[in-house]
């Protein structure tokens, strides 16, 4: 005959173990919530601290400028609105908005069609394309500067290589710093041979994640090789595409390096940009508040162009 079993007793007294108290489950639920909150916050503090001491405070501190008259010595003078009433009727802030914009809208879509060619290319069975991955990738390695020196040894008027091997053919040489439109172009291809890198290796990444039996299927279908790139690279890529298109832009809209060391924003303000003459008005004129004002201009567009960018674009997230 089965004995009974006596109740387990709990160490406090003698009252029968059982489930804990139901009572208990969403207070221990809360607080392992609060848990992983602090947690999840004490792994973003450093990063929050870094963010706030190097990005909030700064643009505060500009707008805070902005609004003040400076001639780079003492306490500015409270102004408020001043200084972006005379962008409104500054001839020069107009001309370097213009450039900043042309030059965004050439140097954008160029390096992202140039960066694509090369990755679709590339990642084929193309000969020796680890060589060519290197010597596109390299210019990713040199600094702005760098970058731009080296567009003055090629496009130098006296001395360039490049007005030399035109002599040497029997052409004219060209105006590469005394001619506005030749110099425009001088930094936009300086730009992109800096550029194309970049988006290249960012579109190879991409590519290297679209499968081959869509190629497959598409090439059974009968599809010729402009189809299936039409139809299939362009749209697989497009995550790729939307995040090389915010970065170009805001690379364009922040471009000083190049133009500075090429052009100086010459001739003329031909090739002068939102930045350089930012530049020009804070570090020459030492008109700390008018340049800050610029920089502002500059955050907002910059912000509006990836906000429009943002809500049109209908491949941020298309994937395979």
């Amino acid at each position: 005959m089965t004995q009974p079993v006596a109740p387990e007793v709990t160490a406090v007294g003698d009252r029968p173990a059982g489930p804990p108290d139901a009572s208990l489950r969403p207070r221990r639920a809360r607080a392992g919530r609060r848990g992983e909150s602090l947690a999840a916050y004490g792994f973003l503090a450093p990063n929050l601290v870094l963010l706030v001491l190097f990005v909030a405070v700064p643009l505060l501190w500009a707008l805070w400028i902005s609004l003040q008259a400076t001639d780079g010595f003492g306490t500015g003078v409270f102004v408020g609105a001043d200084n972006y009433v005379r962008l409104a009727e500054d001839g020069r802030f107009w001309r370097a908005v213009v450039n900043t914009t042309l030059y965004t809208a050439l140097v954008t879509p160029l390096a992202m069609g140039l960066g694509l060619g090369a990755a679709v290319l590339l990642d084929g069975a193309l000969p020796a394309r680890g060589l060519f991955r290197s010597v596109l990738i390299l210019p990713m390695a040199v600094s702005g500067v760098a970058t731009a020196l080296i567009g003055v040894l090629v496009f130098d008027e006296n001395s360039g290589v490049l007005d030399g091997l035109l002599r040497a053919v029997g052409l004219p040489d060209v105006p590469w710093q005394s001619g506005g439109p030749a110099a425009f172009a001088s930094v936009v291809l300086v730009t992109l041979w800096w550029r194309v890198g970049f988006n290249m290796l960012v579109y190879l990444a991409a590519l290297q994640g679209v499968g081959a039996h869509l190629y497959e299927a598409a090439t059974l279908d009968g599809a010729n090789a402009w189809q299936r790139f039409r139809h299939i690279t362009v749209p697989m890529v497009g995550p790729a595409s939307f995040f090389l298109m915010i970065m170009n832009v805001i690379y364009s809209f922040q471009v000083f390096d190049v133009v500075f060391v090429m052009t100086g924003g010459g001739p003329q303000d031909a090739t002068s940009v939102l930045v350089t003459y930012a530049y020009e008005n804070g570090f020459v004129t030492r008109d700390q508040g008018y340049a800050a004002a610029i920089g502002v201009v500059l955050l907002l567009l910059t912000l509006a162009v990836t906000a429009v960018h943002w809500r049109t674009s209908r491949t941020r997230d298309v994937t395979e």
